[in-house]
């Protein structure tokens, strides 16, 4: 099967014009198909300042109200994608930027109510790889913005790492799928303070050991939880690194079954 690489890029590379740029050339010159994720909750969080409406974050995930979910269907779908999109076509990269929505790509619910009332924060429930695959076909270069929606009308934000993944696991009959999370860190780390002590590979066996070892903790584990998750469901290879490394994943860390 053919190669494909989904990459995850965060909200603070692209809020930045010089990481953007630095990093849309890696991504321009990575070879093959490829498909971008992207974020912008800073971006999202200074427009509603700007208009006065109110940002809640509850364990580092944004509540969406709302004004809220207006505000990051607009920062989102609109100015971080196709200030994205803009810069791939100057660099001669036909790109083209959607949200989940768009051709029914992604499906998803609204969260249930638990403890926390998120909002309208969606839960993926199906990738339409089919339709995906159709413009990769065309050799077009999708640039995903982190919105979903219920079927019903109704857009949710959802998180852009989940999103990344789902739609690695949607490819994943279709093409050999590789993911990278690329982030500030060099990789998955045994010490956060020290850049250089980058766990070079890990499977599932040794990531639930690290776990037991408070060697892993925190927020990297849902990520580490979720990466395992898409190779268990056929994803090839899961990568975490500096998104500097986009072309040298093996500087980072690899994740496999």
């Amino acid at each position: 099967m053919q190669k494909i690489t989904i990459i995850k890029v965060g909200g603070a590379v692209v809020e930045d014009a010089a990481s953007l740029d630095a990093f849309l050339s890696d991504f321009v010159e990575l070879q093959g198909i490829k498909i971008l994720v992207h974020g912008g909750g800073r971006s999202a969080t200074a427009m509603a300042e700007r208009m006065n409406i109110p940002t809640q974050m509850i364990d580092g995930r944004r509540v969406t109200d709302q004004n809220m979910l207006e505000i990051v269907t607009m920062v989102y779908g609109g100015l971080v994608n196709k200030n994205i999109v803009a810069q791939l076509q100057a660099k001669n990269l036909q790109a083209l930027g959607i949200t989940g929505a768009d051709m029914n790509l992604i499906q998803a619910h609204k969260r249930p109510v638990k403890d926390v009332d998120y909002g309208f924060v969606g839960d993926v429930d199906h990738v339409n790889a089919k339709a995906l695959k159709q413009i990769l076909e065309q050799g077009i270069t999708p640039i995903v913005a982190p919105l979903t929606h219920d079927g019903n009308g109704q857009i949710l934000n959802t998180n852009a790492d989940t999103i990344a993944a789902s739609l690695a696991v949607g490819l994943a009959p279709f093409f050999d799928v590789d993911l990278y999370y690329g982030f500030e860190k060099n990789g998955v780390l045994t010490d956060v303070e020290d850049d250089h002590s980058v766990i070079p590979a890990m499977t599932e066996k040794t990531f639930k050991e690290f776990i037991a070892k408070e060697v892993i903790h925190s927020g990297m584990i849902p990520k580490l939880t979720n990466s395992f998750n898409a190779i268990q469901k056929g994803v090839k290879n899961v990568y975490i690194g500096h998104i500097s490394n986009l072309n040298h994943p093996e500087k980072g860390t690899r994740l496999y079954q």
